[in-house]
């Protein structure tokens, strides 16, 4: 059997943008010689919809995109997912099936996530439709866990319309939840899914297809459109394509970047560059993504600055090709520090101070921001977050956290794959020990753990859910394990004010852990 698969980019709550590239693909030479072509879960409005899923003004306006699909589909036989009004039942997570410019089949989307119980009404799951002599098992990727109940009849074909949002675990999962699928059932598969970036979310695509004899026959790339024909009944397997995590994750952070200024209408980014990692790492991204010409980078020396520093950073700008200005924060840092002088009296200098000089850097960048019209990126790290170890209304503002949730040592394997053919992130940078250069001679170490532990007891605490005692039992020192799970509990109330983050982790703090504050 013959089937087109469709990856691509979906905009979402715009289902009229997306009906255009949906029916360019259908008056393709490839879709028309198909039995049948295969879109993306959501692929008419997106995905997350959240709140505007309520609304009756998007759910008209996918049904009237529906309808002038099925009017112009020529007779053809495709697969297409949206929000859909069912009669008696509510507002479902559907998958449409068209056939011959009729809907012959919903499918209705079962297993709901917590953010779409509130709007999405529970459906019916996975069902078995027949077409061209075979049958299909038709199914949201979070509804095949049905396939393995009794009561299903034996398909000879499964076809999956995912929406799946990117983890640098998700695509090795899904790997192997299709070939067990394929195993359990002796039936071909053909998984689909959207690429692109949703806010904090992020889509990989990953599309693939497979025999019934678990040969893959086809593996489309992640993080790019894609489209491409398979014959199921093939005994040729392709070349298998299995990129390590940290190409996965450089290429969804691409992706975030490019996708959230472009589908929020901007094109300029600003960044405030330090010298350190984390600033070099994401004005590197950002570089990547929309252009050299596109990012601007602000130095903003201190008395505390050392003068690699500064050189790190213009050393990292001349790399990429990236214009900057350097704006010296001393004669601000000295009139706030007079200005208040009559409040804070006799008081000795502390961490108040520290602030101050943060958050002038913040406001330096922020004016620049508004000035151009150039969106202010996030350079905090999940650590740092984790930690509270950054400033309120200072280093933690912005509009986008690119590197949010990535801990300091997965940055630094990050910077090595950037640097794999040529030194773009200057060698100094990657090997000095990183400083907030708040005071003279500070150190991140001064108030934290060194990086590989402290980021070996956070990813126990936080990806695996391990409390105190089984962290402990896992051989760490107990006070420092009391030590970073106090900081961590201490500083929900912070996190919840900073930008939101382009996920890639299994548990990122923006979208997956949310605690009390009190």
């Amino acid at each position: 059997m013959n089937i087109h698969i469709v990856q691509h980019d979906i905009v979402t709550n715009n289902p009229e943008e997306n009906l255009k590239w949906v029916l360019e693909e259908l008056e393709s030479v490839e879709s028309k010689d198909a039995l049948l072509t295969v879109f993306p879960a959501c692929t008419l409005c997106g995905s997350p919809l959240f709140a505007s899923a309520a609304y009756t003004d998007i759910q008209k306006r996918a049904q009237a995109c529906l309808q002038e699909l099925i009017q112009k589909s020529e007779h053809r036989a495709f697969l297409i997912g949206m929000p859909l009004q069912i009669q008696d039942k509510g507002l479902c997570n559907a998958i449409v099936f068209v056939q011959n410019c009729a809907i012959r089949g919903i499918i209705t989307k079962k297993y709901l996530a917590p953010d779409e119980q509130k709007y999405f009404v529970r459906g019916e799951g996975v069902q078995l439709i027949q077409y061209q002599e075979q049958q299909i098992a038709i199914g949201f990727y979070e509804d095949l866990k049905e396939l393995s109940k009794s009561h299903i009849d034996q398909p000879d074909m499964v076809v999956c319309c995912g929406c799946n949002v990117f983890d640098y675990n998700k695509p090795y999962r899904i790997r192997y939840r299709m070939h067990k699928i394929v195993e359990n059932l002796n039936a071909s598969l053909v998984f689909v899914n959207r690429i692109g970036g949703e806010g904090s979310f992020l889509f990989a695509g990953g599309s693939m297809a497979l025999n019934a004899a678990g040969q893959v026959l086809c593996q489309f790339p992640y993080f790019e459109s894609h489209a491409q024909s398979v014959d199921l009944q093939l005994m040729e397997e392709c070349e298998d394509q299995k990129p390590e995590a940290v190409e996965l994750v450089y290429k969804a952070l691409i992706m975030g970047i490019r996708d959230y200024f472009r589908k929020n209408g901007m094109t300029k980014a600003v960044v405030g560059l330090s010298g350190g990692m984390d600033s070099a790492m994401v004005c590197a991204l950002a570089a990547e993504a929309l252009g050299a010409e596109n990012v601007h980078g602000i130095l903003m020396p201190s008395q505390y600055s050392t003068d690699h520093s500064v050189k790190d950073a213009e050393d990292l700008a001349h790399n990429l090709g990236v214009e900057y200005d350097i704006v010296p924060i001393k004669p601000l840092f000295d009139t706030f520090r007079q200005t208040m002088s009559p409040v804070f009296g006799d008081r000795a200098e502390d961490v108040t101070e520290e602030n101050m000089q943060s958050r002038i850097r913040g406001m330096i960048v922020m004016a620049y921001s508004n000035k151009f019209g150039a969106l202010m990126l996030n350079t905090s790290n999940k650590s740092e977050a984790a930690m509270g170890y950054g400033t309120l209304y200072g280093d933690c503002c912005g509009g986008i956290s690119v590197i949010g949730d990535l801990y300091k040592t997965e940055v630094y394997e990050l910077a090595e794959y950037i640097n794999r053919e040529r030194e773009i992130i200057p060698i100094n940078t990657i090997q000095k020990p990183p400083s907030a250069e708040l005071r003279p001679g500070q150190k991140d170490t001064d108030s934290l753990p060194e990086y590989p532990v402290l980021d070996a007891i956070l990813n126990l605490h936080l990806e695996e859910q391990l409390c105190f005692d089984e962290i402990v039992e896992e051989g760490y020192d107990p006070e420092v394990v009391k030590m970073v799970l106090r900081k961590v509990k201490l500083n929900e109330w912070k996190r919840m004010q900073c930008p939101p983050q382009l996920k890639v982790s299994p548990m990122s703090f923006c979208l997956d852990r949310k605690m009390p504050i009190s």
